[in-house]
């Protein structure tokens, strides 16, 4: 095999020319040198040029040399000089108002993480160097300054909002300084221990109130265990009114509120959360009466013989005045139930009315209004007016009645910012038998209260025998304040006397206290020293004021 030889003429590598041309004289080490003293030339001529104008700016604006001189210990963000052209076309800074410099002793706003405080500075200084104009860089350093004028371009707007958005989310989970506070979790059993603590809770309650109740039955109750609790929880409701002289529960029904359903009737719900410490006092108390040594034999003497004598005649009383029935008549039960089926007004009296939702307040388990307690009150007082002839059958006592509207106003205004002399202008309350006041406790509890001319008494009468003091205080304040008025002199209160007696007939239930008021008013209305009725008559005479209501006028007999 022949060779061929690569001829001298070719070339192994490609051929490059040299960077400098190569002469004689080395010029290319000349045109090196007058280049880069053309470079320093403009180097300094620029360097000269832009400490010129920074000058003239600072001389300008004296104040703004100091910010500028703090705002330059920043390190530069951008990474390179401005150019000449952008600073010839700026115009000179204002300086930054003082509202937008952070006081020293001001602290971050609570709940702020470190996340979103850091996407806010983020946000600044993006906004400084997208664009913004009205921020220009310093002259001198190359540093940034940030001035707070806020860009109005779509894209800082959506940024911000995201920042906006993200610090908020933050903020609501709790993140503070970047990590989660732990959340502590309750036991696995911890939802059962609290429900056996409770069916615990209201076992013990169930206990107590069973053990009182047999107690009381010991002692005369005669109504069942549902109205027994009822009761206990009426009690201890009044106690905590009467302690702390607080406003009613929203779980006590408004005695003063209308029924949502017209023509619909339904039983209160009690709740059982009564508070244990009442049940411990009401079960000693009741225990006390029993440990209670038995009273001494009284040996034959006056007192005994004045005691049998007593026993006489209430015997005696008692056959000539027999006990109330147990259900009316048939005719007039037929016409209760017509009653109760009746819409709109049933009846009126004097200014008084009611309506079918009033009178469905008569029905078992209801408390009453203040119209049925009024119209109650209407009838007494136009039985009284009329009555006075002296050829009536019935001699009644002059009697007058106000309204249920009184009470709050001696209690609440007293006479004088009440107006309580207009209530009186046209009667002259100390000609009259008797003064009859129907209050109301709280707005959660129906008491009786007369001002007896008689027999010189202010007389209280409590189904519940809660302490009313405050009663005799207000009325006697009343009787010398209308004196005064009327009279012009104080008012005589010798032997007068505080009337609250101990055989007040007593409710066994929460419910009842407006049937029995406005029976204790009527029976004084009569000139009655004692009441016949009892918590067993309730029914009766529920049944008994509705005939009555309708028919605007009391029913004879028992």
């Amino acid at each position: 095999m022949t060779s061929r030889k690569r001829q001298a003429a070719d070339s192994l590598l490609p051929v490059r020319s040299a960077k400098y041309q190569r002469t004689e004289e080395n010029q290319g080490i000349w045109n090196r040198w007058r280049q880069l003293g053309t470079d320093a030339f403009t180097l300094g001529y620029e360097t000269v040029r832009l400490g010129y104008l920074s000058l003239m700016n600072s001389s300008q604006n004296p104040g703004r040399s100091q910010i500028t001189s703090q705002q330059s210990e920043k390190p530069n963000q951008t990474g390179f000089l401005p150019s000449q052209a952008t600073h010839l076309a700026l115009p000179p800074r204002q300086s930054i108002p003082e509202e937008f410099h952070k006081p020293k002793d001001s602290q971050p706003v609570a709940g702020l993480s470190r996340l979103s405080s850091s996407l806010l500075s983020c946000s600044e200084s993006s906004n400084a160097l997208n664009g913004n104009g009205n921020s220009p860089p310093s002259t001198l350093t190359g540093h940034t300054s940030v001035t707070p004028v806020p860009s109005t371009s779509k894209e800082h707007i959506q940024h911000s909002q995201s920042y906006d958005f993200i610090g908020n989310s933050v903020h609501r989970r709790g993140v503070v300084g970047g990590i989660r506070p732990r959340q502590s979790r309750d036991h696995i059993y911890a939802r059962v221990h609290r429900a056996k603590v409770q069916e615990d809770r209201k076992k013990d309650r169930e206990e107590l109130v069973q053990e009182l109740f047999h107690y009381k039955r010991s002692t005369g109750y005669t109504s069942d265990f549902d109205s027994f609790k009822s009761l206990i929880n009426y009690q201890a409701r009044l106690e905590i009114l009467e302690r702390h002289a607080l406003s009613p529960s929203p779980s006590l029904t408004d005695l003063r509120a209308k029924q949502s359903l017209p023509g619909h009737s339904r039983r209160h719900s009690f709740s059982d959360d009564v508070d244990p410490d009442f049940l411990e006092r009401a079960l000693r108390k009741a225990k006390k009466s029993f440990e209670l040594p038995p009273p001494k034999p009284f040996s034959p003497s006056h007192d005994r013989l004045r005691l049998s004598a007593r026993h006489r005649d209430e015997a005696i009383e008692k056959r000539l005045r027999p006990r109330l029935p147990k259900a009316l008549p048939p005719d007039a039960d037929t016409q209760v139930n017509a009653l109760l089926c009746k819409k709109g007004v049933i009846s009126k009296v004097a200014r008084e009315s009611v309506n079918d939702r009033d009178i469905s307040r008569l029905l078992p388990s209801q408390w009453l209004n203040d119209e049925i307690m009024n119209f109650y009150g209407a009838m007494i007082l136009t039985r009284s007016e009329s009555n006075r002839d002296p050829t009536a059958k019935r001699k009644m006592l002059d009697v007058h009645y106000f309204s249920t509207f009184f009470w709050p106003k001696l209690k609440n205004e007293g006479y004088e910012q009440g107006r309580l002399a207009k209530w009186t202008k046209k009667i002259d309350i100390f000609s009259k038998d008797i003064i009859l006041i129907p209050i109301n406790h709280n707005n959660s509890h129906w008491t009786g209260a007369a001002i007896n001319f008689r027999q010189k008494r202010i007389e209280s009468y409590d189904s519940m025998n809660l302490d009313r003091h405050q009663v005799f205080k207000a009325l006697r304040s009343y009787l010398d304040s209308e004196h005064r008025n009327k009279r012009k002199k104080p008012f005589d209160f010798t032997g007068w006397q505080n009337h609250n007696p101990e055989d007040t007939p007593q409710q066994e239930n929460g419910y009842d206290c407006g049937v029995f008021t406005c029976q204790f008013l009527e029976s004084l209305s009569r000139g009655e020293e004692g009441f016949r009725f009892s918590q067993r008559d309730m029914t009766y005479l529920r049944r008994r004021m509705i005939w009555e209501i309708g028919h605007a006028k009391f029913l004879d007999g028992p």
